[in-house]
């Protein structure tokens, strides 16, 4: 980000913390800073102050709102946020494992003074346990696989406020493969079950010249090619009412503010009936460049999000499209232009082009729109 706003013309990195008028700050400053930080009406912050109630599924009320959003919809709550790159991610195959494991769990101590665990807490201790919290959900056995070998996909959407709700979506995004083929025998194998990055480029026989990810767009053309553009456009437009829902399931306990906005990192796991669940909704999502080809990806990403906050103050406010992002949701749904090729998705076809070309030259939205049209890839 800090190679981002250095080349953008006009920006100044500033030493004093009174000085600045855009922070893309982290969530700990967030947390220690924020209720106390005086904002002019142009300074801009890179997380709404509980930006963390759409990753997360908290209170009860909570639950029945995000329930109540995605009744229709397969959905997967998220894993802890403090449990990410598949630290703490245990999987079972009964219900009795759950409880056996959290019996074991609750008899752990501390460790001593020398790093060892002593051996069992006496019950006037108990309370000095920490309080670790988990979220039991059922596990997707049924992924859909592409050589073998299970994946998910990360999506972009940039929330620029919630009162009233104005969400974009961006355009392209990435596939994260596992590097093992796809089996349930085996459930302890974490290179066989999650796609993380951070977790697959440990695997033994890992290529980093190969790598474990595909851009999108080779997805999209991918699932059309394989099951028709009609099938391809309903899975893509079931993702894009994921997104507007998880964000409306959270649009009255966020405090929204005007010096905010949020860039949202989505993990949609997609199983063998082209149906998308939701997995994790990441506040905080990684900027970090894996490969040359992700490296130029998030670059955009950046780009794009900085002219939409616009310090520059150069839009006009009534723009659908700027770079690789798509406004959505303006306090209700923006209308795809070309709607008349599109499968429409509860009484509104969204302003989106997830897996189209990003870069503005919109020749990955021909292709598409051939796709879709012919029902076939060229050359195919």
């Amino acid at each position: 980000i800090l190679d981002v706003l250095q080349q953008r013309p006009g920006w100044v990195e500033v030493k004093d913390e009174g000085e600045w008028d855009f922070y893309w700050c982290d969530v700990r400053w967030l947390q220690e800073n924020f209720d106390h930080t005086y904002m002019d009406e142009h300074v801009r912050i890179s997380h709404f102050r509980n930006h963390y109630e759409v990753g997360k599924v908290g209170s009860h009320d909570h639950q029945e709102l995000v329930v109540k959003k995605f009744e229709s919809h397969p959905w997967s709550p998220p894993p802890p946020v403090a449990r990410s790159q598949g630290r703490g991610i245990f999987l079972f195959r009964k219900l009795k494992d759950v409880i056996d494991w959290r019996k074991v769990r609750s008899l752990l101590l501390l460790p001593s003074e020398d790093g060892q665990p002593d051996a069992v807490r006496p019950d006037d201790q108990k309370d000095d346990i920490p309080v670790e919290n988990y979220v039991a959900q059922r596990y997707i056995e049924n992924p859909y696989l592409i050589g073998g070998r299970k994946f998910d996909l990360r999506v972009y959407v940039l929330v620029m406020s919630y009162l009233p709700l104005k969400a974009w979506l961006y355009r392209d995004g990435f596939a994260r493969f596992s590097n093992t083929r796809f089996t349930l025998n085996t459930l302890d194998d974490q290179y066989i079950h999650l796609t993380n990055v951070a977790v697959q480029k440990t695997a033994p026989d890992y290529d980093p010249e190969k790598g474990c990810k595909w851009m999108i767009q080779q997805f999209r053309l991918y699932l059309t090619a394989k099951h028709g553009a009609e099938a391809a456009e309903m899975l893509f437009s079931e993702m894009d009412n994921i997104f507007i829902k998880s964000l409306q399931s959270v649009q009255k306990v966020i405090i929204s503010d005007k010096h905010c906005f949020e860039l949202y990192g989505y993990d949609i796991l997609i199983d063998q009936n082209l149906k998308p669940w939701l997995l994790e909704v990441n506040a905080s999502p990684s900027l970090t460049a894996s490969s040359q080809e992700d490296h130029d990806l998030k670059t955009r990403i950046l780009e794009d999000t900085l002219n939409i906050v616009d310090m520059e103050g150069r839009l006009t406010g009534k723009e659908k499209r700027i770079g690789g992002f798509d406004l959505m949701w303006n306090d209700g749904p923006v209308s795809r232009e070309d709607a008349n090729l599109d499968t429409p998705m509860n009484g509104f076809v969204a302003n989106t082009h997830l897996g189209m070309a990003p870069d503005g030259s919109g020749e990955g939205i021909a292709q598409l729109q051939s796709l879709i049209r012919l029902g076939e890839l060229p050359g195919r």
